[in-house]
């Protein structure tokens, strides 16, 4: 049975991700999804938007890379090529409206950025990326970011080498973090590392030549799912850190619910080994393990051989051996005299 404090722990944890998709409290105001081509961010942006839409929550595209516009996004605007000011103002027209005077006022309708992408904007305005994303920020509006971490940022040639990397500027900038991975290539890992040897590895990590192929399709009876590795900065300074396994589901018509989450522990593949040894059952045996109340009070009730020499009589004797011959035995007076 597991421990109370492990328990709440475990429900602290799914209730902080929750919260975080749900965009619930302004419970991250700048999220960073960091995906690759082993395992891109679009699962964990569905899930973004099912639970948007589900809330009535506003869903806002800024696209750098889509061209043609989801069914899931209520708005879609482009941001390619175009100066950041323009790109700032024509958002906040889709903004829902929020009285400033009243800071504390809970706004009656909220609204989700989404950036496809931040490779781009990297690239050609780093110098403009903290303002620009702080600009865009309201109390009814939180923002959602893609970075792709196996894509190369091209710095222009007048970007300050002293400057910090817009990439260091973005972890900095983000009150929670996602790193997202496949879950069968964990599995392989955990199966390398079970066995001590070499972790696999793909795509750039291969160090092969040729065409980088991303993540393959999976038979039906394979795990499927997106291992999610959060880094949720809290309000108070402290940082809670987690991984979870999302997985989602299609309905009928082609259309999805909501993930399923859980802890990557509960999984079999990752559960601790003390966690398999508290489940584990006792062992199975012909006979019986324990004592009965009868044959625990035979047991207290024997007597010890030679336990009258545990007894101090005196004069130095204690701890004398006390031997009482039997019919059998063949008294030696010379072993006697010894």
């Amino acid at each position: 049975m597991a421990a109370p404090n492990s328990v709440h722990s475990r429900s602290h944890s799914l209730l902080l991700l929750q919260k975080l998709l749900n965009l619930r409290d302004s419970a991250s105001p700048l999220t960073l999804v960091l995906d690759g081509l082993e395992q891109p961010a679009q699962p964990v942006l569905d899930e973004f938007m099912t639970r948007a839409k589900i809330s009535k929550t506003k869903v806002i595209l800024l696209s750098f890379a889509t061209v043609k516009k989801p069914q899931t996004v209520d708005v879609m605007v482009k941001a390619a090529g175009r100066d950041l000011r323009l790109v700032a103002k024509e958002l906040a027209a889709h903004y829902p409206v929020f009285d400033p005077t009243q800071p504390r006022e809970k706004p009656s309708q909220r609204a989700i950025i989404l950036i496809d992408s931040l490779n781009s904007l990297a690239s050609t305005a780093p110098s403009s990326l903290s303002h620009f994303l702080s600009s865009i920020l309201t109390p009814a509006v939180s923002i959602v970011s893609v970075y792709h971490t196996d894509v190369p940022i091209l710095l222009p040639p007048s970007f300050n080498e002293y400057e910090p990397h817009p990439f260091t500027i973005l972890n900095h900038l983000a009150t929670a973090i996602l790193r997202l991975s496949s879950l069968p290539q964990e599995i392989d890992r955990q199966k390398a590392r079970n066995r001590a040897v070499q972790e696999p590895e793909w795509g750039l990590k291969e160090d092969r030549e040729g065409v980088i192929i991303g993540l393959k399709p999976r038979a039906p009876d394979q795990d499927r799912g997106v291992v999610v590795d959060m880094e949720l900065r809290r309000k108070s300074g402290r940082t809670v850190t987690e991984k979870f396994i999302l997985q989602r589901h299609l309905l009928a018509a082609g259309k999805s619910g909501t993930g399923r989450i859980t802890l990557l522990t509960d999984h079999a593949m990752f559960r601790p080994a003390e966690a398999d040894r508290d489940d584990a059952e006792e062992p199975e045996s012909t006979f019986s393990l324990g004592l009965t109340e009868k044959q625990r009070r035979d047991r207290e009730g024997i007597v010890l051989p030679y336990f009258d020499a545990q007894t101090d009589i005196g004069a130095g004797e204690g701890g004398r051996i006390l031997y009482e011959m039997g019919r059998e035995d063949d008294f030696d007076e010379e072993e006697d005299e010894i």
